[in-house]
């Protein structure tokens, strides 16, 4: 008899973040990064998607679109570029309208600190707008 309480997986709710870098070396290296830094508890999925289909460096709607499609849980997806033509390849797909799961945002943050806000964000179990907006904060962080 069930009592009412969902039994699924905490970290099957949570948002999920893709890392879109022209280096898979570097996608790869953020997304280990943010992920180490989440305390305790679930970790939201993060897929790096970096570098092209070869190996080499650049950008791939397909790499991406796949990315997507793995840390996808219903609850959003939350997509982080480095550099231009990442963004373009994300804005591109975006457009299509039909590569990307629904509730995918393109997030304007810095790469590195803007990824390791949406993941501990994600983590803690906010929603889509919420990991969206700790990851565009991290424009304010201060090194001085």
């Amino acid at each position: 008899m069930s009592d009412g309480r969902d039994s699924q997986d905490p970290a099957e709710q949570l948002v999920g973040i893709v890392l879109v870098s022209h280096s898979a070396a570097v996608a790869s290296s953020v997304a280990e990064l943010a992920k180490g830094l989440v305390g305790g508890g679930a970790t939201a999925p993060v897929a790096p998607a970096g570098g092209t289909e070869d190996g080499g460096l650049g950008t791939s709607a397909e790499l991406v679109a796949a990315a997507a499609a793995a840390v996808d849980r219903g609850a959003g997806v939350a997509v982080l570029t480095d550099l231009g033509s990442a963004v373009l390849t994300v804005k591109a797909l975006l457009a299509e309208g039909d590569e990307l799961p629904a509730r995918t945002r393109l997030v304007d943050a810095p790469f590195v600190e803007g990824a390791v806000a949406a993941v501990v964000t994600a983590s803690a179990g906010a929603d889509l707008a919420a990991v969206e907006a700790a990851a565009g904060e991290a424009y304010a962080y201060r090194k001085e």
